[in-house]
């Protein structure tokens, strides 16, 4: 005899819409729980495609269901599941449909999806040449187009997709191919969005490309015009730099740190773009590249307003490998 569980799933699939719109909304409850993640767990193979099924349906109904799948994904085991059953794929498709009305939640579940590395290669389609990158590539084009403001920011969890994917050399190499414009110049740009989210997402998934540096420093080194301010300008402090420091700075690192300014207040994206820089300076020509736009003068003065001890931490760690090769040195001298 079927269980009182196992009646309220075999509802998702009535073809009564509002015994339908009951028992999605019910489930979608149940997820709101430990408990009742657990028990759906338990029903894993029936429940997930039910769900999956109705995400193609009206809003009253998809956006339950979406929600519903938002939750049981946050379980390692049950978004295993969902990739096993291309769930990824589903949920490129159905974002992608015209009229989608649950962009946010389907987002967010693939950000739930690709922390897993199965996920993470279902979304690059590691495993089909020709369709390689195409679902990235998407989504990089909807992140960098402007948010319609009467409807918030509907693609903004788009950057902790990004961050998830470029934890993996793969995604990281297909972030920096030069052939895709390289994807990482548009990325980097959204960096002075004043949506946190979408900064955390940016700093981070530079951070990650970095990993890259050795070998892909060229490619790194083609964006420096987006690239430094993207990464300088959190790190150099609240002080407004003299006309002779701005002097050897390009002309947007100049005109930004020769003003009053707002300070990145988030730690985090802080130590991320030192972490960033330091990856980039440990190879001799990211040196020379961070040296002509006066790299280390700035990181001399943002330390000295910097009270975050990891990001202390950060600035020395960068600050060490500098002064190896006089670096500090030379930026002390020049400003004095």
């Amino acid at each position: 005899m079927a269980t009182e569980l196992e009646e309220l799933i075999a509802f998702l699939s009535s073809p009564s819409p509002p015994v339908k719109k009951l028992a999605v909304d019910i489930v979608r409850d149940y997820t709101g729980s430990e408990d009742g993640l657990e028990s759906l767990g338990k029903y894993s193979n029936v429940v997930l495609p039910s769900l999956f099924r109705l995400l193609g349906e009206k809003k009253v109904v998809s956006e339950p269901a979406a929600q519903a799948l938002v939750n049981l994904s946050q379980k390692p085991e049950l978004a295993g599941k969902m990739v096993e059953m291309h769930m990824v794929k589903t949920s490129m498709e159905t974002l992608y449909k015209q009229d989608c009305e649950i962009t946010t939640l389907l987002i967010m579940l693939l950000v739930n999806l690709t922390q897993l590395d199965a996920g993470i290669d279902s979304l690059l389609q590691s495993a089909d040449e020709k369709m390689h990158g195409l679902n990235v590539m998407k989504l990089v084009r909807s992140f960098c187009s402007s948010p319609d403001e009467g409807k918030g920011d509907p693609f903004e969890h788009v950057a902790s997709v990004l961050v998830n994917i470029s934890k993996k050399e793969q995604g990281r190499k297909l972030l920096l191919e030069p052939k895709r414009g390289p994807l990482i110049k548009q990325i980097v740009q959204q960096f002075h969005s004043k949506n946190l989210l979408r900064k955390k997402g940016v700093a981070g998934t530079i951070r990650n490309c970095c990993f890259e540096a050795e070998s892909q420093l060229q490619n790194l080194l083609l964006i420096s015009e987006f690239l430094w301010p993207a990464l300088l300008l959190p790190v150099a402090g609240n002080k407004v730099y003299s006309k002779e420091d701005a002097r050897k700075m390009p002309q947007e690192l100049a005109s930004a740190l020769s003003i009053e300014r707002e300070p990145v207040t988030d730690p985090e994206i802080r130590v991320q773009a030192l972490e960033a820089i330091y990856l980039l300076i440990l190879q001799e020509a990211g040196r020379r590249a961070f040296w002509s736009v006066n790299g280390p003068r700035i990181l001399q003065v943002g330390y000295q307003d910097e009270d975050d001890p990891k990001a202390m931490e950060a600035y020395e760690r960068a600050g060490s490998l500098l002064l190896q090769e006089g670096g500090l040195d030379e930026a002390t001298e020049t400003s004095s």
